[in-house]
Formats: C-alpha cells, structure tokens, sequence
C-alpha cells in the first residue's frame, strides 16, 4: 500500500536509493525540496525540511514533503511538497501541490495516488481550493491532475517559452 511519510532516517537507504536512480537520469527532479541539498549528508538533509516548515523555500509560504512509500515492496516512488498557502509567485508557477515519481515506477499510477494523497493532508491543513500547475507538454502529469478533478483554468507562458497549465481541485 502507498502511503506518505515525513522524511526521516528510518527511510534512508530507500530514499538514497530512489535518489541515486533519478539523479543518474540527467533529469530535473521534481519536486524542488527534494533535490535543494545534498541528500548523501543524510542527516543534515532531513533538518533542513525544517527550513520549507518555517516558509524558507518558497518566498515566506510554509511548505511540507512528504515521501511516497510503498510498504509492500519497501521502496520509496516519489515525493510532494505541499505549500500551505499561494503568494503572488505560487499562484502563478508553482501551486500548492508540486509531486514527482522516480523513474522507475512511472506509468503505475503512482503519480495519481501520491495527488490523492496529497489533497488529503491538504485537506487537514484546511485548504479547500488546491492549485497544481504543470508544463502543457506533460500530458503525464496533466492526467493524473484531472484523474484527481483538476479543472484546467488556463495557460501562462513562462519567460522561458514554455507553457504552464493551471488546474484547480475544489476540496469541498
């Protein structure tokens, strides 16, 4: 079964071990929080989730991660951050919600599941109106928003030319 936990050390060598996967990809990991530090100086990795807590990460918003872990095959598929609430940057790039799946276990579903998850913990901090964003050109990542009832709002073009869509889940 999948759950989401905090990052701890009772996890390392699952999330070193999904870290070392990603990063021998070339890719960009997603979502930032977990590629900000270095994730081999495990113990100081794990106390800077205090520093997304207290609003260091994103411009002044408390953020959480939380870890996807599935429990029946002991490995970790991904992670979330959630944002407690938008600033002006958020709304616009970024949302509540910023999930990824390693490489590995992507197109099982999981990067549905770790959503669903993710708007039940948002849920418990009382955010009702849940913002995810993603580039128009993951069609991936698109599905598993609207699997999870994102309602596409619109399209921002970054200053890079890229396109960001805007999807909202109403909680309540």
């Amino acid at each position: 079964m999948l759950y989401l936990v905090r990052p701890s050390k009772k996890f390392e060598k699952q999330y070193k071990e999904m870290m070392d996967e990603w990063y021998a990809t070339g890719e960009k990991i997603v979502p930032y929080s977990i590629r900000r530090l270095d994730y081999k100086n495990f113990d100081e990795y794990i106390n800077g989730f205090v520093d997304e807590e207290h609003g260091c990460l994103y411009g002044g918003v408390p953020g959480t991660t939380l870890w996807a872990f599935d429990d029946e095959r002991d490995i970790i598929v991904g992670a979330v951050s959630i944002r407690h609430w938008l600033n002006e940057d958020l709304l616009k790039n970024g949302g509540h919600i910023g999930d990824g799946v390693r490489p590995s276990e992507r197109k099982k579903g999981y990067a549905t599941k770790i959503i669903s998850l993710a708007l039940e913990e948002c849920k418990k901090m009382k955010i009702d109106k849940v913002l995810l964003v993603c580039n128009k050109d993951n069609i991936g990542s698109a599905r598993s928003i609207t699997k999870n009832g994102g309602i596409l709002e619109n399209e921002i073009q970054n200053e890079d030319g890229t396109i960001e869509q805007r999807y909202w889940i109403h909680l309540i």
